[in-house]
């Protein structure tokens, strides 16, 4: 894989030491909206993820990055490939930056046009979607300042807490292929 990363960010493959991070990350109910999760993941479960996090995407049809920054290898986030589809050649894409502290400083679209470039000129993908519930418009406006336009809406899509939420589905189409 070429290095993955922009001025202050740097993607890189899970490590077995990220496993208390993950616990952690994968463990806050406050984001398992976003990660469509529903209840804890044991240390078990992660390790064994983490044992096959190695395998190609063609095989796994998925790709879990860390995001760290280049100046201290600090990991702040994650970013994913998911539902990765190579007949059709086109991926689901999300960002997740952990801790509030490092939002709005640009990391997130660092990430995000990394992977980006990553996806349209190695592994040749067409189309990159996302889906975001039609309240967040932070997640709205990093994926549109990448081009991502919302092409639809599911309506009643996500159940939280507080109700039914709407959410806007994105794609962006590579326009060099």
């Amino acid at each position: 894989m070429q290095i993955l990363e922009n001025n202050s960010i740097r993607l890189r493959a899970l490590e077995p030491e990220d496993l208390k991070l993950l616990y952690k990350w994968e463990n806050n109910s406050e984001i398992w909206e976003v990660s469509h999760c529903q209840k804890p993941f044991s240390l078990f479960v992660l390790k064994q993820y983490l044992e096959t996090s190695h395998l190609d995407i063609y095989e796994s049809k998925q790709l879990r990055l860390v995001i760290e920054l280049k100046d201290n290898n600090t990991p702040i986030g994650l970013i994913d490939l998911f539902d990765f589809d190579p007949f059709h050649n086109r991926a689901g894409i999300g960002v997740l930056l952990h801790d509030k502290i490092h939002r709005q400083k640009g990391y997130a679209s660092e990430a995000l046009e990394t992977l980006i470039s990553y996806c349209f000129n190695s592994l040749q993908v067409h189309q990159l979607f996302c889906n975001i519930t039609t309240c967040n418009q932070a997640s709205i406006d990093l994926f549109e300042s990448k081009n991502f336009e919302i092409t639809g809406t599911k309506k009643q899509w996500i159940k939280s807490e507080k109700g039914w939420k709407d959410e806007h589905f994105l794609q962006l189409i590579n326009s060099k292929k």
